[in-house]
């Protein structure tokens, strides 16, 4: 684009706080914002009041990549894969599994494990992912939904064990191990990221910034670097996000229902 880009980072509510600042700005092209799965599709079903709506707010760009979660258990866990896993649970264990939040992508993914698995397993939500991998690694939880990259060194040393990826078909960053939809077929958590400017943007302004977008996620550098944390480049185009974030919203809505998520 021949210009600097300013990244700010704004924390809060799994995105919510960001995500509005960028649905209020002038929609002129110069304020974007990188959504993910759980700030654009997630929490529209959990927040009473969101302050913003998802498709009317924002004028999608493109949904530059996904990363898959990963199943890690503790490494003295009796089971050592998906079917195994849900045997047990079924046998009348107590599984707990662990995630980063109420409301979470790697939350959301056991719901959908649980419901599709017919199974109950416990949630136990930390405040953050780091917390998460403490105590899998100390033994406290059983398992644990999350991102692949982040577990694959403790897996490496044997301190915890892998047991499935939430991607459609086994990821190139771990090709050994099954897709949880291997055992149950259709599911599937992608941990998408796209960029998204706000309401009215201009369509050719959006037309430029898809086009460069693509051409950027594209660029071999590019997806190596991102290739490195497991994500695989997606870059598409602001119809088809557009399209596609309302699948999304429909589909976690239906977990939120079914489990009869809330947040606090």
């Amino acid at each position: 684009m021949g210009q600097t880009f300013y990244v700010e980072n704004r924390p809060g509510a799994n995105g919510n706080l960001g995500s509005e600042v960028v649905a209020k700005s002038s929609p002129d092209g110069y304020t974007l914002l990188m959504g993910y799965l759980g700030s654009l599709a997630i929490n529209p079903n959990l927040f009473a009041k969101q302050p913003f709506d998802s498709l009317k707010d924002f004028a999608p760009i493109t949904n530059v990549a996904a990363t898959t979660q990963a199943i890690v258990a503790r490494k003295d866990f009796p089971a050592n894969s998906i079917p195994e896993l849900i045997a047990l649970v079924k046998s009348g264990k107590q599984v707990t599994f662990a995630s980063a939040g109420v409301g979470s992508p790697s939350h959301m993914a056991g719901e959908l494990f649980n419901s599709m698995a017919h199974i109950k397993m416990v949630h136990v939500p930390y405040k953050g992912s780091g917390a998460v991998l403490q105590d899998l690694l100390g033994g406290h939880v059983d398992i644990s939904f999350g991102g692949l990259a982040a577990s694959v060194p403790s897996v490496q040393d044997g301190k915890l064990k892998l047991l499935g990826v939430t991607s459609p078909r086994r990821s190139v960053a771990s090709p050994d191990t099954p897709a949880i939809a291997e055992t149950l077929p259709g599911y599937q958590v992608l941990s998408w990221f796209g960029l998204l400017a706000p309401a009215g943007t201009p369509k050719d302004i959006v037309d430029v910034l898809n086009k460069r977008s693509v051409e950027a996620a594209n660029a071999e550098d590019v997806k190596g670097k991102l290739a490195q944390d497991g994500a695989e480049i997606i870059a598409d185009t602001p119809q088809h996000f557009h399209a596609f974030i309302a699948e999304e919203m429909a589909k976690w809505h239906k977990v939120v229902v079914e489990n009869g998520i809330k947040t606090n």
